[in-house]
């Protein structure tokens, strides 16, 4: 349970600024409305988007082999503006957020969307590894911390120094007696 709230938790807040700066970029007005959008956005991320994301690719995997690369990699691109502009139109319709324009109020957004995606996908561990350890700082739980590790046995300093070397103790001890 913990795991969701925190990814939730995490995911909305960064919707809301990805929301904020869609905001600023284009003639969309988002203002408060980021609130009650983040949260529409953050549903559809984290439930609806992997079902519509592999519905999609199993309909271009019909045809990939038919692709060279580069034509693959463009209809994994096309899939992937289909999928934000689909999250980007559920967003808009179930919040109160208003857009003005083709171009700049439809188009722009889902990419910026896909941007801000991708960001999150590069930062999205330590993040919620963050917010976690607030979580259970808020919450008087106690995070699991590795232990730390026993003292080495005699075996495991044999085997160390063997890595080391690669002589076993009896090949050293001959080397040691010729020198």
């Amino acid at each position: 349970m913990k795991k969701w709230i925190v990814r939730f938790v995490t995911l909305l807040v960064f919707n809301i600024v990805v929301l904020l700066i869609i905001g600023l970029l284009t003639p969309a007005r988002v203002g408060w409305s980021a609130l009650w959008a983040g949260i529409i956005m953050t549903v559809l991320v984290i439930w609806v988007k992997p079902l519509v994301s592999k519905w999609f690719r199993s309909m271009a995997a019909k045809s990939a082999n038919e692709r060279t690369k580069l034509g693959e990699k463009l209809v994994q691109a096309l899939l992937a503006i289909a999928v934000a502009f689909i999250v980007w139109i559920v967003t808009v319709l179930l919040s109160g957020v208003s857009v003005s324009g083709w171009l700049w109020g439809w188009i722009v957004p889902p990419v910026i969307l896909l941007i801000g995606w991708a960001v999150y996908d590069v930062i999205d561990d330590r993040v919620e590894a963050h917010a976690g350890a607030l979580y259970d700082r808020a919450t008087g739980g106690t995070p699991v911390v590795d232990a730390a590790p026993a003292a080495p046995t005699e075996a495991e300093k044999l085997g160390r120094r063997e890595l080391d070397d690669g002589l076993t103790d009896e090949q050293r001890k001959l080397f040691d007696d010729l020198g």
